[in-house]
């Protein structure tokens, strides 16, 4: 897998640039499309309150950024209390905080205004370009999957983790554009950037794993 990543990186960079861009000049038909899709989904979200509660839940509390980042640092406590693995452990938080600044800093940078309804039935602050839901939620579940496969996991263990994963990535961005403050875009470029991150850290702990026990 590390021997991958810097090819892996290099492909998650291209689109994640090219994204970026698009977001940037506001590209007629990518804007379009972000608006044709929120306007659908806040529509089934206004005439479907039960499930819009559920997904309320399921976004605030299950998959919220700070629910994630308190999973890597249980799962960072475990490491060095059960294997002594501090370096993988530093890695590990250290990567969470990197993704942070990362999703701040384009934030910042690009700030896209969030969908405006007259009808809200959610709320979110800071711009809108990357999702920070998704974007957490695929650097930990990326970053979990990848230590559960190193040391050792197969068969359905495996396949269970990784129906997990997906259904959390897949989940919070389904549930960030249903709740209406995000575009489609941004959640993508979440899990764009997202990927990234998991594709540079898996190669600096690599790197990393050569000089440190």
């Amino acid at each position: 897998m590390p021997r991958r990543s810097p090819r892996t990186a290099l492909l998650l960079a291209l689109p994640s640039a090219l994204l970026v861009a698009l977001v940037a000049l506001h590209w007629s038909p990518l804007m379009t499309l972000d608006e044709d899709i929120a306007r659908t989904t806040h529509r089934w979200a206004v005439g479907n309150r039960g499930l819009t509660q559920a997904f309320r839940v399921l976004s605030d509390w299950v998959w919220d950024p700070v629910t994630m980042r308190l999973l890597c640092a249980g799962v960072a406590l475990w490491l060095v209390w059960r294997r002594a693995a501090w370096w993988t452990a530093l890695w590990l938080l250290v990567t969470c905080a990197v993704a942070a600044v990362v999703q701040q800093a384009v934030k910042a940078g690009i700030g896209r205004p969030r969908p405006v309804w007259p009808d809200p039935v959610d709320s979110a602050r800071f711009a809108a370009f990357p999702s920070g839901h998704a974007m957490t939620a695929t650097v930990v579940c990326g970053l979990l999957l990848w230590l559960i496969r190193r040391h050792g996991v197969r068969g359905p263990r495996w396949y269970g983790a990784v129906a997990v994963a997906l259904v959390c990535v897949l989940g919070v961005g389904l549930t960030r554009v249903w709740l209406g403050v995000h575009w489609f875009s941004d959640v993508l470029g979440g899990w764009l950037f997202g990927a990234l991150v998991v594709a540079g850290a898996v190669l600096v702990h690599g790197r990393g794993s050569k000089v440190r026990p």
